[in-house]
């Protein structure tokens, strides 16, 4: 389970059947929680309806051969809910 900063948000995507692609430590020691889901996340429209914390940033990462993602990190426990890059969204689910 991830942290306090963004278990709302991990509890929502799993309520409504978003598949979970990977649970772990995605990279290295300054990360400790980190859950990708199978969707694209509206990070303006998700801060309008879930208050998050000021720890919880943004993140992207648009790695030419280790990924594309976009989510929140939180900067306190380093722990992340990631979904799909915008440039990977065609085809995904958008949680607004």
């Amino acid at each position: 389970m991830v942290c306090e900063h963004l278990s709302e948000l991990e509890n929502q995507l799993t309520a409504i059947g978003i598949k979970e692609t990977f649970r772990g430590q995605a990279w290295g020691k300054n990360c400790r929680e980190w859950v990708y889901f199978d969707c694209y996340l509206d990070r303006d429209s998700l801060r309008k309806r879930i208050t998050f914390d000021r720890c919880v940033l943004n993140h992207d990462h648009l790695g030419t051969h280790d990924g594309q993602e976009a989510g929140f990190v939180c900067d306190i426990h380093k722990d992340a809910i990631m979904g799909v890059h915008e440039i990977c969204k065609n085809g995904k689910k958008i949680i607004r």
